[in-house]
């Protein structure tokens, strides 16, 4: 249902508020460069910032501004059960083609705890959906046991997103759950590595700035053809880089805004760059003939 090139959308801010004009020119910059879908309010979009009012009205907008044009995800993942039942439910009943749901997060639940809050979420509401696997952020992980059983039960659970540099897991994924379940890599640098091991694609933090590029790099190597994959993998590989300088999604934002997509505002606890790390960014955008206009 879901491969290719997806983009972990940014959210723009202006004025402390959602920016939906500047949100609408980016999915329209999408679905002019053939990005496959978008993913709003994932880590990238600033999710942890968000007020579940403004989480909603995101989710929402964005599906009403791209009427079918692309496909839109919803990152819908919480800590708590009920929270995340509560966003994926919203997001089904705005027309989202599909919800992503993150690990919980720091309560460190078992995978006992975990199995329970991901079946309750996918016996509550009929959306397909993608696990999220990042542990660094989290602090746990869910086990491929884990998921073997959620997927043995619940059609629903379509794939997952995997921010892991561990391809022996990828591999026991593929091994175990098969063609049909949908592994998506969640790191720009482990696209292809990934995808050579059978991941269909990536959810991709560089795309809100080459979406074409990477686009290409994943058409290839869906096609089988590792070698013009790789020879863009590495032609983008010091850009990937350079986009996690900092914490992201503060490169990528600051990137954006260097471009003239958004402006240059996050929310606390999340800032500016270090001046010395701009400069990078800015350099590395301008080898890469990028436009600059701030």
């Amino acid at each position: 249902m879901f491969s290719g090139s997806i983009v972990a959308l940014i959210t723009p801010f202006k004025n402390g508020e959602v920016d939906y004009e500047a949100l609408g020119r980016l999915i329209d910059f999408h679905v002019e460069n053939g990005t496959d879908a978008i993913l709003v309010c994932g880590t990238t979009g600033e999710s942890p910032t968000l007020t579940f009012e403004e989480h909603d009205k995101v989710v929402e907008f964005a599906v009403k501004h791209a009427k079918g044009r692309i496909k839109v995800i919803a990152g819908t993942g919480a800590n708590a059960t009920h929270e995340a039942v509560h966003l994926t439910a919203h997001a089904k009943e705005v027309g989202a083609d599909a919800a992503l749901l993150v690990v919980p997060y720091y309560n460190k639940p078992t995978q006992e705890g975990i199995y329970r809050h991901f079946a309750t979420v996918a016996e509550e509401v009929d959306i397909p959906i993608i696990l999220y696997n990042i542990p660094s952020r989290t602090g746990v992980e869910i086990s491929v046991d884990t998921i073997y059983r959620l997927v043995s039960k619940y059609p629903n659970i379509i794939g997952s997103k995997e921010s892991t540099p561990n391809m022996d897991r990828i591999s026991e994924m593929r091994k175990r759950l098969g063609e049909n379940f949908t592994i998506l890599s969640g790191d720009d640098t482990l696209t292809l590595p990934m995808m050579a091991l059978g991941a269909k694609g990536v959810i991709s933090v560089a795309n809100n700035i080459v979406p074409k590029e990477v686009k290409a790099l994943t058409r290839y190597a869906l096609e089988g053809d590792f070698k013009k994959a790789r020879e863009i993998h590495y032609e983008l590989y010091d850009l990937f880089k350079v986009l996690f300088i900092e914490t992201n999604p503060i490169p990528v934002k600051t990137a954006c805004w260097m471009m003239g997509m958004c402006e240059k505002e996050f929310r606390l606890p999340l800032c500016g760059m270090k001046p010395e790390n701009e400069k990078k960014l800015r350099e590395t955008l301008k080898r890469y003939n990028l436009p600059l206009v701030n």
